[in-house]
């Protein structure tokens, strides 16, 4: 070998040899170990809940009377304003009183007349029967002054029930507002004929204040509540269970609260429901007849409810409810769930859980079944209070 060749290769080896210096030194390291995953979850208590279902109705007035006349005529004058209020007792509609007054006066001529016979009549009779006595007149000659009496007596009579008709037809020529409330619309105007008891009203009051709610609930749900009583699940005791709360269409809480008057009896076979009905005050006239509110009708107390929130609770492929818990071994296990129904963003568990469960609400996603995890409790933010009160939005129960 050349001289210049051997100085190339000394010098390559110089260079090549930290190269192999420092590969000799690296180690290999193998695929490092996945860390813990963390989930939040929350503690399972016992809490009091007030249990209300809530249910759709409509409003009706708490009185309602139909205007109609009593007698025929003309219609002289309407003395009210449409959509006002009137009181008991108001003049509404006046018909013209002059043929009525004028068989008044007739009846009374008559009452007069008849009274102006009686006295003489009646002495006739006493004379024969003083004659009678002493055999001056014959017996049939009484009998027919005796009966004369009688029948100027039932004259008598007669018309004065015929003067106390005139008098009454005389008083409905005033068509008056038997109730308070609020008047309607008027089928008639002035100079309008009517007649006695027509099937067209003249106009209607309505009585606001207070007001009805008419609500229809299910046999279903009757006998769902009966059977929470039966097992305990709910009392009566220390609730005002005839206090209701009314929701207006556009959702708005309505600000006064109502009274469950009555549950019906009788059950509608088409509709498969009874009628509850409530009363509201209705001082400025918010509600109005016909108007489609909700009620949410109080059904008991719940002392030992389970509520967990809506976002730990998912469905399996046949669609049940269940939950994923860290168990004593901090290890990940699901629980299947029996639920009732939704309280705002949560449920309310009929069954599957226990007081001291921890139930994971978030990072359920990284969670698997038996796999450990690191828990982290619900925030002082995030933590679910209790509702003071439980609306019934969902069907019956679950499993």
């Amino acid at each position: 070998m050349s001289h210049p060749m051997k100085r190339f290769v000394c010098l390559l080896l110089a260079l090549s040899a930290p190269l192999v210096v420092i590969s000799c030194s690296r180690q290999p390291y193998g695929p490092s170990a996945p860390p813990t995953p963390e989930v939040v979850t929350v503690t399972v208590t016992w809490q009091q809940v007030v249990l209300t279902t809530e249910l759709p109705g409509r409003m009706s007035p708490f009185l309602i009377a139909e205007i109609r006349p009593q007698v025929n005529g003309l219609i002289q004058k309407r003395v009210f304003t449409e959509g006002s209020d009137v009181q008991a007792g108001q003049v509404l509609y006046q018909i013209d009183p002059a043929p009525f007054q004028a068989a008044l006066d007739n009846a009374l001529a008559a009452l007069g007349r008849s009274e102006a016979n009686l006295p003489s009549i009646r002495a006739r009779a006493e004379r024969f029967q003083k004659a009678l006595a002493d055999k001056a007149v014959s017996q049939q000659d009484y009998d027919d002054a005796a009966g004369a009496l009688k029948q100027a007596e039932a004259d008598v009579q007669y018309w004065k029930a015929t003067v106390e008709t005139a008098r009454i037809n005389l008083g409905y020529t005033r068509i008056t507002a038997p109730i308070s409330g609020r008047i309607g619309k008027s089928s008639a105007t002035d100079g309008a004929i009517v007649t006695a008891y027509q099937p067209v009203a003249l106009a209607t009051i309505q009585q606001l204040d207070p007001i009805y709610v008419d609500v229809p609930q299910s046999t279903a749900e009757l006998l769902r509540l009966r059977r929470r009583l039966e097992e305990g699940r709910i009392n009566n005791n220390g609730t005002s269970q005839n206090k209701v709360q009314l929701f207006l269409e556009d959702g708005t809480k309505y600000p006064l609260e109502g009274t469950l008057q009555f549950r019906d009896v009788s059950v509608d076979p088409t509709t498969a429901t009874v009628i509850l009905r409530m009363v509201f005050p209705n001082p400025s006239g918010v509600l109005l007849p016909g108007m489609f509110v909700r009620a949410a009708v109080k059904e008991g107390v719940n002392e030992q409810a389970i509520l967990i929130p809506q976002q730990a609770v998912t469905r399996d492929l046949k669609g049940n409810p269940m939950v994923l818990l860290v168990n004593a071994a901090a290890n990940v296990e699901p629980r299947m769930l029996r639920l009732d129904r939704a309280i705002g963003d949560q449920w309310l568990v009929v069954s599957g859980l226990v007081p001291g469960d921890r139930v994971i609400v978030e990072g359920m996603q990284k969670a698997r079944p038996g796999t450990a995890v690191r828990e982290a409790p619900f925030g002082a933010a995030q933590k679910p209070e209790a509702s003071p009160s439980a609306v019934d939005l969902a069907a019956p129960e679950s499993n």
